[in-house]
This record gives structure tokens, C-alpha cells and sequence, in this order.
């Protein structure tokens, strides 16, 4: 039995997959009209049609007649002996591999469609992958600083059991990959405009075997597919729907990167950016995000409280150095501060510029001595360099 004949299936089950595998050959990714026609009749009596060039009324005769073109002397079994023989699998809705309700959304929500199928190289099971992702994205042309910062938070997301997904392109793409595979905790997806077994760009072509060999690499083009200009941003909403949100860490104004962002905000996922030097137009666009109410992101933690779970993921308030009257009550504060720097001054005099009694001076300057924060002189009170600029002490009487 040849190859092409053992990949021929034969239930109806197997003949809606196949297809919806020839579909994707024949159409382009993300075509409304011929999702709209598989949604009213079936992926089985619109691929018939195209293949026989009779009338499909769900479809348009120019969107037919292109399809049935490239439909002439095509086998969709021989595409799907090559996608096995790749190591892949063909994906279609209701496999309990497919990532549920994020692959469809409301008509008109973007102005593409949900894809039909999708081919899938790895050993993680899709849905369960993407169940709890983040899109990390941005410029080819990174800089030092843009592959940096896309490298650690990848790295921070995947050690929290995060999947960080992107499109296996140069700069930001593979900084992202590369620091979650350094993680070891969570699996990465590159995302193509080509077919799985398809290594674009070739510069990546070992960091894209090893995500189809050790985590995944998904795709809704056919084997042997090429990118294109137009594959590259409808690709762009399978990255923003498959995730729980999209990091943008560098883009330039026109940047491919917006349009993820664009598309993961038309699906109301979360949208995040980070921010970078004002005067570097690579982050010219992650301002322009965050100016149009995109989160401001810098760290694992900013993004694990947006799209992780109420409560469990909420990152712990930042705070700066701490500071000398951090620890102190407002009383002491107030004898603190009217201690001078220079010179001295007595206790009647510190009561009167503190706004206290004279007793309670008395009953907090012992501890600020022993603190070593005020020290007495001939002249009387002053403060020690310690209480004038240095760090807070561990505890302090508080009358």
C-alpha cells in the first residue's frame, strides 16, 4: 500500500478532516467567506465543489474560481502523508487536542476568520500548552537592550509554568524562545507563516527544530507551505488567540507587532508593553501602546497579575530602599526632625520646635541614643550622620 493510500481516510469523520486539510491548501488562512461556507454546509460539500467546479453558493465565483484552480490535480492525502512523514498532526475542531473556545470568535470581532485546521509539531498537547500562555513579541531588529528584556521575562513567565508563544522570527521572537527554553518548566510555541516542516527564517532553523522536536511549533498552512507578506499578519491573530495576553517589547511604528496587539485587544485579551528609551525609535511603538491604554509591563510578576489567577498571581507591591523614618511614629518623627545637624539645642527647645511636652522629649531620646541616631554635646542635642541620611532602625521605643 503506498503512502498516500494508508493517509486516505475513509469514516466521515476522517473525510471532514482531510477536507478541511485540502481547504487550507486551496484558501488562504483566515478567509471569512470560506469559513462562513464550511460553518453553512460543511467542509466536505464546499471542498467538493471546488474540486469539481460546481456552484457554491456560500462563496463568491471569483473566490470559486480562484480556489478551484489551485484545486486541479491536487490530492489532499498526499499533503497529509507529508505532514506525517514530518512528525506532525493535523488538528481540526473538537479534537481534544484543539484549544477550545480561544480559536473562534464572534463574526466580524476581526477581520479574518478562525482557521479550519491546524498543523501541530511537538509532543506538549496544544490546548493544554496554550491553557495558560502569553505572546511575547516585537522587532526583528532588535536591540541589546529589547533581546535582553524579551530573553528574562520569557525565561520569569516559563519558570511560573507559563507558555510563551511567538512567531520564531529573529530578534525579539527567538529571545522570547531561547529564554523560555533556558526555564525547563514550561513549553514554548513558535507560531509560523509556513508550513510546520518549514524552517523560515533559515538562520533559525536549529532553534526551530528544536521546538518541533522538544515543545511546539503550530501552523495553519499545509506542509511545505511558504510565508508570505499577507500569511505573516493574518498569522499574527493565531498568536494573539491563542494566548491569555500579548507583551510587546520593542516595535517600531509600523511594526507587525501592533498588529498582534491590535488583534489580541479586538479578542479582549489583555494587551501589555514595555517601555524603553524615549529617544530609540524600536520602542517607539510600545509607547504609542501603552499612550492607547495597553498595561505597562517590566517584569514576570506585571504580567503573571494580569492574566494569572485572582489572588494567587498578584505581584507584591514594589517598594524603593527604605528610608531612616520608615520605622518611626509620628512622634518621634517630629523629635527627630527638630534636632539639628549642627550645633545642639536642649530639650526645651526641641519640645517647643516638635510641638510636644518636654517629657515626652525626654522619653524619646534615650532610644534615638542608643540608636545611635542623636548624640548629646556640649551644646546639647544634635543628630549623628546615621540620623541624618541613614537607614532605618530595626525598632525604636514609640511613646
Amino acid at each position: 500500500m503506498s503512502a498516500t493510500a494508508a493517509a486516505r481516510p475513509s469514516s466521515p469523520c476522517d473525510q471532514d478532516r482531510l477536507a478541511r486539510l485540502a481547504l487550507t491548501r486551496v484558501t488562504e488562512p483566515g478567509s471569512r467567506p470560506v469559513f462562513r461556507a464550511v460553518e453553512e454546509i460543511g467542509a466536505r460539500a464546499v471542498w467538493a465543489a471546488l474540486r469539481t467546479g460546481r456552484a457554491c453558493p456560500a462563496l463568491s465565483p471569483d473566490a470559486r474560481a480562484a480556489a478551484s484552480a489551485r484545486a486541479e490535480g491536487y490530492d489532499p492525502a498526499d499533503d497529509l502523508a507529508r505532514l506525517r512523514a514530518a512528525g506532525a498532526r493535523l488538528l481540526v475542531p473538537g479534537d481534544a487536542e484543539w484549544p477550545g473556545d480561544r480559536l473562534g470568535w464572534p463574526d466580524g470581532a476581526l477581520p479574518d476568520a478562525p482557521p479550519l485546521a491546524l498543523s501541530v509539531r511537538g509532543p506538549h498537547p496544544l490546548g493544554a500548552a496554550t491553557a495558560r500562555s502569553v505572546a511575547v513579541v516585537g522587532a526583528r531588529a532588535a536591540t541589546a537592550y529589547g533581546v535582553h528584556v524579551a530573553g528574562e521575562l520569557a525565561r520569569g513567565l516559563a519558570e511560573r509554568g507559563v507558555a510563551v508563544v511567538s512567531g520564531g522570527a529573529y530578534g525579539i521572537d527567538a529571545a522570547a524562545h531561547v529564554g523560555a527554553l533556558t526555564a525547563e518548566q514550561a513549553p514554548t510555541l513558535a507560531v509560523l507563516a509556513c508550513g510546520v516542516d518549514v524552517a523560515y527564517p533559515r538562520g533559525n532553523d536549529r532553534l526551530l527544530a528544536r521546538l518541533a522536536e522538544q515543545h511546539l511549533v503550530v501552523s495553519e498552512l499545509p506542509a511545505g507551505s511558504g510565508p508570505t507578506r499577507a500569511r505573516f499578519l493574518v498569522r499574527n491573530r493565531l498568536i494573539a488567540a491563542l494566548t491569555l495576553g500579548t507583551v510587546v517589547v520593542e516595535a517600531a511604528h509600523r511594526s507587525g507587532s501592533l498588529a498582534t496587539a491590535d488583534r489580541a485587544r479586538s479578542l479582549s485579551r489583555h494587551v501589555m508593553a514595555v517601555p524603553g528609551p524615549v529617544t530609540s525609535a524600536l520602542s517607539a511603538g510600545c509607547h504609542a501602546l501603552l499612550r492607547n491604554g495597553a498595561s505597562c509591563v517590566t517584569s514576570p510578576d506585571d504580567v503573571l497579575e494580569l492574566v494569572g489567577v485572582l489572588g494567587a498571581d498578584a505581584a507584591a507591591p514594589q517598594r524603593g530602599p527604605t528610608s531612616l523614618r520608615d520605622e518611626l511614629s509620628e512622634t518621634v518623627r517630629r523629635v527627630l526632625d527638630a534636632v539639628p545637624v549642627r550645633g545642639g539645642a536642649g530639650e526645651a527647645a526641641l519640645a517647643r520646635d516638635a510641638g510636644v511636652t518636654t517629657l515626652v522629649v525626654q522619653q524619646v531620646l534615650p532610644p534615638l541614643l542608643v540608636h545611635g541616631l542623636v548624640e548629646r554635646t556640649p551644646q546639647g542635642w544634635r543628630l549623628t550622620a546615621l540620623g541624618a541620611s541613614g537607614p532605618a532602625p530595626r525598632s525604636v521605643d514609640r511613646p
